[in-house]
């Protein structure tokens, strides 16, 4: 469900009103595209990788957001879409979280986001798929730390909710049109601080080299008693997809829930409203803003009780500077009921330091 986006969306004001959205029929590839009439937009990839005995997380995401106030404006200096996008990664021996930002209008061939295809751009940070053979690929050049990596497609695309239309609230408009491509391979190289490592393709140990990719529009997600959520998305060592998020009150109440269980051949499990339960077990609190995470999780699904584990727990992301939100997002295990590693994926707590308002 999702993203930082949503924060953003907090800072452009004058919102039209949202509607509920239909259900639709998705189309590839024109669905990996923009979609400009909805206001709300992101393209979010997620990952684990091992390389030279070390082990990384990285996100990389794009968004894209309408300014309603302009849409009327005739001037090509009018600023009618923003586009952002955030990059991170995550060292898992270092115990450190490297963090990088941008933001720029649309347009001026500086910012970009295509209706055709996935083909995001925002100055020298990109993210294209490539419609041949249906792998992505992301730049990016951060001040600490760059990565260039492909990520090559071994599942079918998965549409969460009904078929692609994802309930996020008790009112039908707060939903949005979402699908995931879990269990993206993924090679290429990293960088940090100028020690570059190589993510070999074929690596002894593949399901360390794996990726998540969500795209995701909307017009309105939160209820306006949601101060945050939190979500999961964890490709698992057997090869399925697990996705499960709750937003939460004030008083720490889901207000809705919801998610996804996708097995290779036993198919897709989509979860129904109270099916999934977050219950936190530790916490961490960051020593830079004194905002307290759950960074360990039981959460009950009905493919199974899960324990979520940060790797690290200091992945606090502090973008007050440009979308004005403090969050954690970051590396986690998945260990299943029975004890045992089932997964690596990454966890994501909004509303923690402060409520979000939309």
């Amino acid at each position: 469900m999702r993203r930082r986006a949503l924060m953003l969306a907090a800072a452009l004001g004058g919102a039209a009103p949202a509607f509920a959205l239909p259900a639709r029929a998705m189309t590839f590839p024109r669905d990996h595209g923009s979609h400009p009439d909805f206001r709300t937009e992101w393209w979010y990839v997620t990952g684990h990788v091992r390389s030279a005995e070390r082990d990384f997380g990285f996100q990389v995401t794009f968004f894209r957001s309408r300014v309603d106030g302009t849409q009327g404006m005739t001037s090509a200096f009018a600023a009618k879409h923003l586009v952002f996008a955030h990059a991170a990664i995550t060292d898992v021996q270092g115990q450190k979280l490297w963090h990088d930002q941008r933001i720029a209008r649309a347009g001026f061939d500086i910012a970009l986001a295509d209706e055709a295809d996935t083909r995001l751009r925002l100055r020298d940070w990109s993210l294209v798929r490539e419609r041949a053979s249906g792998h992505y690929r992301a730049v990016v050049r951060g001040a600490d730390f760059a990565l260039d990596l492909r990520f090559d497609p071994t599942q079918p695309v998965l549409l969460q909710g009904r078929d692609g239309l994802s309930r996020k609230g008790p009112q039908e408009k707060q939903a949005s049109y979402y699908y995931s491509q879990p269990q993206l391979a993924v090679h290429g190289t990293l960088q940090l601080q100028g020690q570059a490592f190589e993510v070999a393709a074929n690596a002894s140990t593949p399901e360390r080299n794996r990726a998540w990719l969500d795209h995701e529009w909307s017009e309105e997600l939160l209820h306006p008693d949601a101060v945050g959520w939190d979500w999961i998305g964890m490709n698992m060592d057997d090869g399925s997809a697990l996705t499960a998020f709750r937003l939460r009150d004030k008083a720490g109440r889901a207000l809705w829930d919801g998610g996804s269980f996708r097995h290779p051949s036993a198919g897709l499990f989509r979860f129904s409203r109270g099916e999934v339960l977050f219950q936190a077990l530790r916490g961490w609190t960051s020593p830079l803003t004194q905002t307290t995470y759950p960074v360990e999780w039981r959460v009950r699904t009905p493919a199974d009780f899960y324990t979520v584990r940060a790797v690290v727990d200091a992945q606090e992301l502090d973008s007050r500077t440009s979308t004005g939100a403090i969050y954690w997002e970051g590396l986690a295990d998945l260990i299943d009921s029975n004890g045992r590693h089932a997964g690596r994926g990454y966890l994501e707590m909004t509303g923690y330091a402060k409520p979000l308002r939309l």
